[in-house]
């Protein structure tokens, strides 16, 4: 990998990984338009660990308070039915779907699953859903001539069914084209849940997922396998901080966005993409499988 592919590909998981666009599926399409080798599944779960380290950042005072309760309660009862220990816990429980399937479909993540045909069908399918979703939000919380404003929940009523649901809807982004943050807070949205608590657990949820995801990967390139040698170290580390710089920036803007705005550019988005998609690899312009061998 060049040092321009890896500025680009940072950029790109910059500002798609938090967005309900799906990263993996922007740094897929990215590479097969530009005629790049695919990134490779280890690629991408190194360098989500520097968009991870801004979700760290970000919500660091929500994280330490959540982690400090969630320790302490193991050991005083009393605090087991504070909020933050019982969001300890529900983090914990919302992991457990996509590390079972992550490492059941581990194959099928680094293969299959990113055939382009496959991509643009669950950009177009979950956009859909999504916008399903932020519908039924914008009606709940406008209410109607005939039908009162409904109050939707927020994360202090998250309970265990809750929080396995959304791990199921976490671990769908195992497919390139889903979106983690798409697929949770399309989850979240359907369940009830505010937009913004949707989004602030769909964050949360996500770091255990993405850090294991990205030390697995480490300690495959750091060994002495095929994936070790496929891993370009230098660009890899610049797409990382990138992303990190990126990212940051782009949880800031969206945690702002969701308050007053509705998700329907980006289903939008998703329907067009996935539908141009579609018309590039039927017309011949785009083989399915462009640039699919780990560069």
């Amino acid at each position: 990998m060049h040092w321009f592919e890896s500025f680009i590909l940072g950029l790109v998981q910059g500002l798609t990984e938090f967005l309900p666009i799906s990263s993996s599926a922007h740094l897929r399409l990215t590479a097969a338009f530009a005629g790049w080798h695919d990134p490779g599944a280890a690629f991408t779960a190194i360098t989500q660990i520097g968009t991870e380290a801004a979700v760290l950042i970000y919500f660091r005072k929500d994280i330490a308070r959540i982690v400090s309760t969630w320790a302490r309660s193991l050991v005083n009862r009393d605090l087991r039915h504070d909020h933050d220990a019982q969001m300890g816990w529900l983090v914990i429980v919302g992991s457990i779907p996509i590390g079972v399937l992550g490492i059941t479909l581990k194959d099928a993540i680094e293969g299959p699953f990113r055939d382009l045909r496959l991509i643009a069908t669950t950009l177009i399918v979950m956009g859909v859903v999504l916008g399903i979703a932020d519908r039924l939000a914008a009606r709940d919380e406008s209410g109607g001539r005939h039908r009162a404003v409904k109050q939707r929940k927020t994360l202090t009523d998250l309970n265990v069914k809750d929080g396995l649901i959304y791990g199921i809807c976490q671990a769908m982004a195992l497919i390139p084209g889903v979106s983690r943050s798409g697929a949770t807070i399309s989850g979240g949205l359907l369940m009830g849940y505010t937009r913004e608590a949707a989004a602030r657990y769909s964050f949360l949820l996500a770091i255990p997922a993405v850090l294991a995801s990205g030390v697995y990967e480490l300690k495959d390139a750091f060994g002495s396998d095929a994936t070790a040698s496929h891993v370009s170290w230098g660009p890899t580390i610049l797409a990382t901080v990138i992303a990190f710089v990126v990212g940051y920036a782009v949880i800031a803007w969206f945690m702002k966005f969701i308050t007053t705005k509705s998700f329907m550019p980006f289903v939008i988005y998703r329907i067009l993409l996935g539908i141009a998609l579609f018309a590039l690899v039927g017309a011949g312009v785009l083989s399915p499988h462009a640039g699919e061998s780990a560069g």
